[in-house]
């Protein structure tokens, strides 16, 4: 394996992935020096020796032909174009989510993957994780009779910067820091240090889905799995108390609700309901429901990771593929543009397109900065 993006999450995937016996990391990458040579050290360490390749390119880390998997776990604006770039590449992908900025760049993540005859996993890690598994078998078995409405959290990050711009900086050396591939299919605009933060990036709309897609791409993609609708999306959004509200064509309606922590999904039905969080509580109405079960806390990737590794020997279907991926993220940037152009939407998932509403339909997509494509 390969790993491209050393942050604080890169590194956590990374141990997970070396806790398998079966996962041999050749090579890192990460444009920042500091977060490439902890990387390395970090697998060198695991292994006891000192052969751990360290790249500053992603492209020349692709061109091993000893990789045969890659972990992803960039910031939000590489996903799509690197699991793209990957699969082309012949490699088999995990990427960390949300797995795009934009509709149209997962939608290209599932076509590469597919053509390319990879296998793939988006790290919505919480569809590996037994409380939230429990919790979607009720929706879906009919223990709470009709599920008529779905809670998804969206994360607590006020203010969002949106598109701010900051004032330029001096530029540091290439080795030290790689601005242009930092930026990536961003658009250009000089350095500034605040940027590459995650406290800023994460809620600047050119590099994130912002607080929708921060916690959406859990915690949406949990209540399109507990709809049955891991294929297809809401075909109406509308502004809402400060956030969206959405509704299926079956007539459930997803509420995007104002976050706090613990992150949690809430999933109505008819005859009872069904709360779960990551900080380890269920809860269900009527308790009954629950029994006597038991679950662990925290939201860890390892369940997550060992499917993936199945899956890459057995050549099957992960957890999470890029479809449904790409389904529950589009959910959220549907939101995004609903909350963005301040009026109701609907959207045809079918043809993935707004119906009647040319300034909606061009938010599906950016441009994207030469010389990357997608």
């Amino acid at each position: 394996m390969g790993a491209i993006g050393l942050g604080g999450r890169g590194r956590y995937d990374l141990g997970a992935f070396m806790n398998n016996p079966d996962v041999q990391v050749r090579a890192v990458c990460d444009v920042n020096r500091k977060r490439r040579e902890q990387g390395k050290a970090q697998v060198d360490k695991k292994y006891g020796n000192a052969d751990c390749a360290a790249y500053r390119d992603f492209l020349e880390l692709l061109a091993r032909k000893d990789i045969d998997a890659v972990l992803i776990a960039t910031g939000d604006n590489w996903h799509s174009l690197a699991s793209v770039t990957a699969a082309r590449a012949g490699k088999d992908i995990y990427c960390e989510k949300p797995l795009s900025v934009a509709i149209a760049e997962s939608r290209a993540v599932v076509e590469a993957v597919a053509s390319c005859g990879r296998v793939f996993q988006c790290g919505t890690q919480r569809r590996s994780i037994a409380r939230f598994r429990f919790a979607v078998d009720l929706a879906r078995s009919g223990a709470l009779g009709r599920v008529h409405t779905l809670y998804a959290e969206k994360a607590p990050m006020n203010p969002e910067y949106f598109r701010k711009t900051l004032p330029p900086e001096p530029q540091p050396p290439i080795e030290e820091f790689d601005w242009d591939r930092w930026l990536g299919p961003a658009a250009w605009r000089p350095y500034n240090h605040l940027y590459p933060t995650r406290g800023f990036w994460s809620k600047h709309l050119d590099f994130s889905g912002g607080a929708i897609n921060e916690w959406g791409s859990h915690t949406v993609d949990l209540c399109q799995w507990a709809n049955n609708a891991d294929r297809t999306g809401p075909v109406e959004f509308e502004p809402w108390q400060g956030t969206v509200v959405a509704h299926y064509a079956n007539g459930v309606k997803l509420v995007f609700k104002n976050g706090k922590w613990p992150l949690d999904v809430q999933f109505v039905g008819t005859e009872g309901s069904v709360y779960v969080d990551d900080d380890g509580n269920l809860e269900t109405d009527p308790p009954s429901l629950k029994a006597d079960r038991r679950f662990g806390k925290g939201y860890p990737a390892e369940n997550h990771i060992r499917n993936f590794l199945d899956c890459v020997k057995s050549r099957q279907t992960p957890t999470s593929p890029p479809e449904t991926a790409h389904r529950s993220i589009s959910a959220c940037h549907c939101a995004n543009i609903c909350r963005l152009l301040g009026r109701p939407l609907r959207w045809d998932p079918t043809r993935e397109a707004f119906v009647g509403d040319e300034e909606a339909n061009r938010m599906r997509s950016r441009a994207i900065r030469e010389p990357w494509q997608i």
